[in-house]
Formats: structure tokens, sequence, C-alpha cells
């Protein structure tokens, strides 16, 4: 008998509070998910940083051996500087699109590059990055806009 008064006794969760814990993984779920988008953005501009940084290394290296001439990003990859995926006239890596203009030496100046890397989803909850980046052979650094294209009058990172 006491047995059975024992089984009848016990309850379970109720409807609500069933309710009220399946609110609560979902706002976990809510917050943990913009902090991960936010954490992936600044991975993102932190590796396109690093590699405009590197870009300018491998342009100087390719200009020391090809008679001051600046490399595309093809014959950076034939070279060995790059990685396959720098591959076109715009390739698109960790969620940022890079293109580069080059003018070869002639004889009223010498040649130059100019390089950027603009993120592929500037704004929104999808955002691949939020800054945008610029670097030349006439500065001797990166340069760094929120918003819109970057050029050489935008501070530098």
């Amino acid at each position: 008998m006491n047995l059975r008064n024992r089984l009848r006794d016990q309850r379970g969760f109720n409807l609500i509070e069933l309710m009220i814990v399946i609110a609560i993984i979902g706002l976990l779920i809510g917050v943990g998910s913009l902090a991960w988008g936010a954490m992936i953005r600044s991975g993102n501009e932190t590796a396109a940083a690093q590699i405009l940084d590197r870009m300018r290394t491998y342009q100087a290296q390719f200009a020391s051996r090809n008679r001051g001439k600046f490399g595309s990003f093809d014959q950076l990859i034939a070279s060995g500087a790059l990685d396959s995926q720098y591959a076109g006239d715009a390739p698109v890596v960790n969620g940022y699109i890079y293109s580069m203009e080059i003018v070869d030496p002639s004889s009223a100046a010498p040649a130059s590059y100019k390089i950027w890397a603009d993120p592929q989803v500037a704004t929104g909850i999808t955002a691949t990055g939020n800054r945008f980046f610029f670097t030349s052979s006439a500065i001797s650094g990166i340069k760094a806009k929120e918003g819109e294209k970057a050029n050489e009058n935008d501070p530098s990172i």
C-alpha cells in the first residue's frame, strides 16, 4: 500500500515548466549565435589585414626578381608566394573579395600596385566583415575604413 501511494504522488514536469526551459535554451542559442557571428567577422577581418601585409612582401620579392614589375594574383601563385585559392581577378577568401590594380613601369613613372580587400557581405547579421582594407606600393602600411571602400587617405591600422 505504501508503494502505491508513493507512485501516485510522483509528479513530472508540467507543460509550463517545460516551455520555460525551452525558452531559456532558445535564448541562450540566440545569444551564442550572435557572438559566434561577431567572432567569425573579427577573424575574417584579421585574416584580410594579414594577407594584405603578406602581399606587400610578396610584391616586393616579385619585383626584385622581375625588373621592377609587380605581379598579379596568378603570377604570385606561379612564383610560389600565394596559395591557389587566390587565383583569378577577384578571388574570394574567408569572406573577403580581393582585387588588385597593377601599373607597369614607364619612362614617366615607376611600376605600382594597389590592392583592396572588401567584405563579401558588409552589413547585416550575415556580414563577413565590417572593415574595408587597402594597401599600395605608395604607402608603407594598410589602410582601413568601415562601411565603404578604403583608399590611401584613410587611417592606418
